[in-house]
């Protein structure tokens, strides 16, 4: 049953959350265009990678120069979507998202199946939370020994799928399925994704986090036992970044910029210096024959990759 299969992947998540640095966990980073640093001089692994998505550009370091650039321009013609022969910044910023997004896709796609019973394209909040706590729905979780963790987890899912239902029909596109699966990547969503970390750190339903709750979040004492030095780095975090206003707390506001971090927009920044690399003419866009010309700095292929093994050994001599 989905019930099981949601508590479980609560549990891997938990495992997860606390094999990384405790500061760490609860802060939303946006993901690295690449594993390579970003060094034209040393190669172009980390534009290919950025352009393409990291599983697509291990292909194209299987082709030939000559396939690389068949392929390359067929993706040219998909990045033009409002078919004017130029490759704006906006179009190639969305492509360079879209293309980082794919894991996102790939999860939401297998979930689709499993929710979208009557195959029709969309996922009501019926349809979902039949498949998700099924029979238990009718005796109100009695049968479950913890059935006021079910009971929340049921509230949390129902406010986070109407969040995510813009057009309030009670009926998920998609596009809404998705903010609903990784609310993170979606502005309208960060209100919620605020919310249900308050929730999880405030123990006594105040709804904010004092210092004991903020600490108790990342580490739990034993008795007799000394805390580490982290522990007192955290402190000092709460109690002089974290805290913006001083009162002891945080509020909403305080846990948002917290776990929601402004960051750079790598895709927007990839996305700048490609054109500058490629737009021969300067005029801000970049036509199918520019990115031909310059089609090394966005795909790979078996010649460049014998190049960059090469200089990878010469190195090494």
């Amino acid at each position: 049953m989905m019930l099981w299969r949601s508590l479980a992947s609560l549990c891997v998540l938990a495992a997860a959350v606390f094999a990384v640095p405790a500061q760490e966990k609860r802060i939303h980073h946006q993901a690295d265009l690449s594993d390579h640093a970003h060094d034209d001089s040393d190669g172009f692994q980390y534009d290919h990678e950025a352009f393409l998505g990291k599983e697509e550009a291990k292909t194209f370091d299987q082709l030939t120069p000559e396939e690389s650039k068949d392929k390359l321009a067929k993706i040219v013609e998909r990045i033009d979507m409002d078919k004017d022969g130029f490759i704006s910044h906006a179009e190639l910023h969305y492509w360079i998202k879209h293309r980082q997004r794919r894991y996102i896709e790939e999860n939401v796609n297998k979930h689709w199946k499993d929710y979208d019973k009557n195959q029709d394209g969309k996922i009501g909040w019926e349809e979902y939370k039949n498949t998700t706590y099924g029979y238990y729905l009718d005796d109100g979780f009695d049968d479950l020994e913890n059935k006021d963790t079910y009971k929340s987890m049921l509230t949390r899912d129902e406010r986070r799928f109407k969040t995510a239902d813009r057009d309030a029909d009670g009926i998920a596109t998609r596009e809404e399925f998705t903010a609903f699966l990784h609310p993170e990547e979606y502005d309208h969503m960060k209100d919620v994704v605020v919310q249900e970390t308050v929730e999880d750190i405030d123990k006594n339903g105040d709804g904010k986090i004092n210092l004991e709750e903020y600490i108790g979040d990342m580490y739990t004492s034993e008795d007799g036992g000394s805390e580490p030095d982290w522990v007192q780095t955290e402190k000092k975090q709460f109690s002089e970044f974290r805290d913006a206003n001083k009162d002891g707390y945080l509020d909403a506001d305080e846990v948002a910029h917290w776990i929601l971090p402004g960051e750079v927009d790598h895709a927007d920044n990839e996305a700048k210096h490609l054109i500058y690399e490629t737009d021969t003419d300067k005029d801000q866009k970049m036509t199918k024959k520019e990115i031909l010309a310059n089609w090394n700095m966005f795909v790979g292929s078996q010649a460049t990759n014998y190049g960059e093994d090469l200089t990878k050994r010469h190195d090494e001599l």
